[in-house]
């Protein structure tokens, strides 16, 4: 998709880039496929802030999206190429040949008109859905179940997209686009193609308006705070900062391992970074 320059008529247009829309197609959403998204603004069920520099916004209506593409061996047609609010990627409206439809994501490549199927009977075409086991090796591919059956959990945003290295038993080695190598059974489920609006990265907002319309609210630095406020705070002048950066409540702010499940690194080939 396109990028657009804006003419610089103030100094927030002069660093704005923004998309031309070209293959979003002018309709409304499918009103089956969409329910009521109620704004958190950071809080928890108790009213409580639990995260910060969330509030406002404009209102979204969520799109309901088939994640696990299990309508096997029946065609549906694209009958069209949406804008969704609460994602990166574009998505694309299916009408199967009886009658259903069900949002996807939409990848790059795959135009209204088109043609696409899931199951093991599919075909190697960009937007089909596919076992692993049928998947030939050093296709890229998105939409990735960790589970078969449970739906996509992999490789969904903008512009991202897997490689299917080997097989290996009832296994499969996938590099993902962190780099990290990971182990995934060839029963589960994944899409042909490279998620679409690879654009999406170039993306400049320009102003701070626009972080508003998407319900982001101000960071302040914790360097500018007092020591009381935030770690980093305090000193004459522009302190410098020993140690490795917190959140104001102490805890690290980067460098340290947030995986969960330990039994989780038994599926890791290669980590993201290692040579």
């Amino acid at each position: 998709m396109p990028t657009r320059v804006f003419r610089p008529t103030s100094p927030s247009r002069r660093a704005m880039v923004g998309f031309t829309f070209e293959e979003v197609t002018k309709v409304k959403p499918e009103k089956s496929l969409i329910e009521p998204l109620k704004s958190k603004a950071g809080r928890n069920n108790l009213g409580r802030l639990t995260v910060r520099h969330q509030g406002g916004g404009a209102k979204r209506m969520y799109r309901l999206i088939d994640w696990k593409r299990n309508k096997v061996d029946m065609e549906a047609k694209v009958a069209s190429i949406e804008y969704d609010p609460n994602r990166s990627a574009r998505i694309a409206l299916l009408e199967y040949s009886d009658g259903e439809k069900r949002y996807i994501i939409a990848p790059n490549g795959l135009k209204v008109g088109a043609t696409v199927s899931s199951g093991t009977t599919a075909e190697i075409n960009v937007g089909n859905a596919l076992p692993l086991r049928n998947i030939p090796v050093g296709t890229t591919v998105h939409n990735i179940e960790l589970r078969s059956g449970q739906g996509a959990r992999m490789v969904r945003s903008a512009g991202n997209a897997a490689q299917l290295l080997a097989k290996d038993g009832e296994w499969a080695q996938i590099r993902l686009p962190s780099g990290e190598v990971r182990r995934v059974h060839l029963t589960c489920m994944a899409t042909i193609g490279q998620v679409g609006n690879s654009e999406h990265a170039g993306q400049k907002l320009g102003k701070a308006g626009r972080s508003r319309w998407r319900g982001i609210r101000p960071t302040v630095r914790g360097s500018v705070m007092n020591p009381r406020d935030h770690p980093h705070g305090g000193g004459e002048g522009k302190a410098p900062r020993g140690g490795q950066p917190q959140t104001p409540w102490g805890k690290p702010a980067m460098g340290f391992r947030t995986r969960r499940r330990r039994d989780a690194d038994r599926f890791v080939v290669r980590r993201r970074g290692s040579r």
